[in-house]
């Protein structure tokens, strides 16, 4: 985390989907209030102090903070109020499932992010807290205790979701080509550009010579080059560390005979080729190879349904009625200024 993250996670944050906020009620909204989620005030004083978190994340790209009455403005109010509502029907969801956040829970997510990104440096963690304009208890509650809440929400409400060893193997069934590993081989090569310095390294290395050493002094593939000039080719598709290489280059890799030396011209130049052991056939793995991995993939992906499903559901069972001037607009979008950290 660099220090512009800590507001950037909060700029997202406040992008809430406008679909998540419940149907427009009639119920009355105290004064001191901009909206109501079922029985529950949404305090004015809340969305002001997320309002500043916006304002400090303008401040902290040293742009000019939206003025009262322009589009900018509406539109980060319009994500503050429907962030502030949506928290409120998550929070409401959690008491009725029983999902909380504890203060060790905050104090542990805290004490991550202060290891992971500021080296456990409490010093560190609190001057990029202030270089964004943003405090500590602002930075817990609206980043840390809503993905928190968020993920505890989402284990909750996912966690009767299991994939079966049939569905794997279904699954494995219908997608074998996605199992299936190309031909490879292991060769060495030395790239250089003209053919006469080419043939020059190819005597050197059928007379005997060393053909790391050549690799390291000639090749301009300094990656190849470091190691020896060593590669992992595949045939048709990558396969792990194996790549694909340009037509001239395959050919004769899986044409050559273990050891001969030859040379291959390319788009790039001028190859000496070695191949060092025998082509490795095409196989496709047995199913308990992959058995783990289809599973984890599977449960991924319906836990990621059932999350969506679940939130989809979400505003049908609230009734949200909103203060005059602080009803968001269905079609506002983010103007926030971001960054890539």
């Amino acid at each position: 985390m660099k220090t512009r993250l800590l507001t950037l996670s909060v700029s997202l944050a406040l992008v809430a989907l406008l679909a998540a906020c419940g149907g427009s009620g009639g119920g009355s909204v105290p004064n001191d209030s901009i909206a109501k989620v079922g029985s529950a005030s949404i305090s004015k004083a809340s969305f002001n102090d997320l309002m500043e978190l916006g304002f400090a994340n303008y401040k902290a790209h040293h742009q000019p903070v939206p003025k009262v009455g322009s589009t900018t403005y509406a539109q980060l109010r319009d994500q503050a109020v429907a962030f502030l509502v949506q928290q409120e029907e998550w929070q409401q969801e959690a008491d009725k499932l029983g999902v909380k956040v504890t203060q060790q829970d905050v104090n542990n997510q805290v004490d991550t992010v202060r290891k992971t990104y500021f080296k456990g440096s409490q010093s560190k963690f609190l001057a990029a807290l202030k270089k964004d304009h943003i405090t500590l208890a602002q930075y817990v509650q609206y980043d840390i205790k809503p993905n928190l809440l968020s993920s505890k929400l989402k284990a909750k409400v996912t966690s009767n979701v299991k994939v079966t060893d049939a569905a794997a193997l279904k699954y494995y069934n219908q997608n074998k080509t996605s199992f299936t590993t190309p031909e490879t081989r292991e060769v060495r090569h030395i790239l250089v550009n003209s053919k006469s310095l080419a043939e020059r390294i190819e005597a050197k290395v059928k007379s005997g010579a060393n053909f790391a050493k050549l690799a390291k002094k000639y090749s301009k593939d300094t990656g190849s080059a470091a190691q020896g000039g060593k590669l992992c080719v595949a045939h048709g598709t990558q396969s792990g560390a194996c790549i694909v290489t340009v037509p001239p280059f395959d050919k004769a890799t899986f044409s050559l005979k273990t050891n001969e030396v030859s040379l291959v011209h390319s788009q790039y130049g001028w190859h000496i080729l070695q191949p060092l052991g025998p082509i490795k056939p095409a196989r496709t793995q047995k199913f308990p190879e992959v058995k783990s991995q289809i599973v984890a993939n599977l449960t991924q992906q319906q836990t990621d349904t059932a999350w969506q499903d679940w939130l989809a559901k979400l505003p049908s069972e609230f009734k949200v009625s909103y203060g005059t001037g602080y009803a968001p607009a269905t079609t506002a979008t983010s103007t926030l200024p971001t960054t890539t950290g």
